[in-house]
């Protein structure tokens, strides 16, 4: 008994602002390439049944074009695969804020697939002596919860479920996505399951015993970087979907090819650099890209670059490299400042803006946003504030 396993295709996402010659946004192109192409290793790996953990698309009101491009997709999963029971549970990005808004994913039952988009519901297939409990983001979120245990007499018991699995969000908290549910290893009795298909966490995790996250199908989250270095740590050689055997508890990852690269270049610690220095090893690590740049998402991170010398960079040839690669980040960080306080003390206390800039210079941020204009936005609208209040 095959089961495939795929999870948070996030359709619909856009980032960097670069179009295809058909204008559309070039991330949301290569993201629907990379679900075209799990859709085609699915059919021809033939499982039994097809899960998809939740967060479809990224935004609960995808666009026209979003909607039909999934249509199809599952229509030739359907034609491909048929008699197979595909099942569809709606994650946090699929879910409304109101419950009375309804939810986009009710219109792909009428193509055959099985959806839970509010409740939890549960499936049973005889002929495949299995029972499916699939549990949405909604279902975690609001009211009481569902009960996360196996059910009736089929052999085969499988959970589907979107949400932070205890433990994951502990060790991962910079990379998991914002807005899941909590869920306790209590509640889901990861024993009892012949496979726990999780959604939410984009890098591929096992959580327990037949308890797997499949990861995302390519990098859409908040931190990408985050993601590639989780990945790194881990010897993840990309993103997929799991092909899983109920029989024996095997579990295959599947990669999906990437339409581009997504680079992290090496960082440098500037202190006792000058400009020309600092651009010299921005060059150098950039001709050491196999293949170029060119067509890929990259990040170069400086610590240690006081805003000075930031100003003296060449910036035209950086330009140039965002230019050929789609998105090129050169993330400048400033020193750190350490002070001491206290009776006695040299120094002095940071004042509330200084503390909320340092914060903002360390926390992760979405690739496609520049850290300086960000942290200054922040400092600027702290400063409003306070003048509003003090007049």
């Amino acid at each position: 008994m095959k089961l495939a396993h795929l999870a948070d295709p996030h359709l619909g996402i856009r980032q960097y602002h670069r179009q295809t010659p058909n204008g559309i946004n070039q991330r949301e192109a290569d993201v629907a390439s990379a679900f075209r192409a799990a859709i085609d290793d699915v059919i021809a790996c033939r499982p039994d049944v097809v899960l998809v953990a939740g967060d479809l698309f990224h935004a609960v009101r995808p666009t026209n074009a979003a909607i039909v491009f999934a249509f199809r997709q599952f229509q030739r999963l359907r034609d491909g695969l048929p008699g197979v029971p595909v099942i569809l549970i709606a994650g946090n990005h699929d879910t409304p804020r109101s419950t009375e808004t309804g939810n986009i994913l009710r219109l792909f039952e009428d193509i055959g697939v099985l959806v839970a988009s509010e409740s939890a519901r549960r499936f049973s297939f005889a002929d495949l002596d299995l029972s499916v409990l699939a549990v949405p983001h909604q279902a975690l979120a609001g009211g009481e919860r569902p009960a996360l245990r196996p059910d009736g007499g089929e052999r085969h018991q499988v959970l589907v479920i979107h949400g932070e699995a205890e433990g994951v969000l502990a060790r991962e908290r910079d990379v998991m996505e914002y807005g899941g549910a909590h869920v306790s290893a209590a509640e889901v009795a990861a024993e009892g399951w012949s496979y726990v298909a999780w959604g939410h966490y984009h890098v591929r995790h096992q959580v327990a015993p037949r308890a797997w996250y499949a990861g995302s199908l390519d990098y859409v989250s908040s931190n990408i970087w985050g993601e590639l270095d989780e990945e790194r740590q881990k010897g993840i050689d990309g993103k997929g979907w799991l092909l899983v055997n109920l029989d024996t508890g095997a579990v295959e990852p599947r990669r999906v090819a990437a339409a581009r690269r997504v680079l992290e270049l090496p960082s440098l610690d500037a202190e006792g650099f000058d400009a020309k220095g600092i651009d010299a090893w921005i060059a150098e690590r950039v001709a050491e890209v196999d293949g170029g740049i060119a067509g890929h998402v990259v990040r170069l991170v400086v610590r240690n670059c006081p805003r000075h010398v930031g100003r003296e960079l060449d910036h035209a040839r950086i330009r140039a490299w965002k230019n050929e690669a789609l998105h090129f980040q050169l993330d400048l960080r400033r020193p750190t400042v350490h002070r001491v306080t206290g009776v006695g003390a040299p120094g002095r206390r940071q004042t509330l803006g200084e503390t909320l800039r340092e914060y903002l210079s360390r926390r992760p941020l979405p690739s496609e946003l520049d850290r300086e204009a960000f942290v200054k936005t922040g400092v600027d609208l702290l400063a409003r504030v306070d003048a509003e209040a003090e007049g």
